[in-house]
């Protein structure tokens, strides 16, 4: 299994610790929880910034959906 640290601020920090306590889980099972409940969310927000900044210096082509549509009968 993969490993790596973090460094939380105090407020979410002793909330995790709470949380933790309260439910008899680890501080890793939660953590663990939010980064796959967000990282689709993420990456998708992140991912799609840096095509749009391609997309801005010209370095992206961009289709409209006729030209879509036309591409899509010629491959039939």
């Amino acid at each position: 299994m993969y490993a790596t640290s973090l460094r939380l601020p105090d407020d979410i920090g002793k909330r995790l610790d709470t949380l933790a306590k309260k439910t008899g889980r680890t501080k890793s099972y939660y953590i663990l929880e939010a980064i796959k409940e967000h990282l689709d969310d993420l990456e998708d927000i992140y991912l799609a910034e840096q095509v749009i900044q391609r997309i801005r210096r010209g370095e992206e082509k961009v289709y409209t959906s006729e030209e879509v549509e036309k591409m899509l009968e010629m491959e039939n």
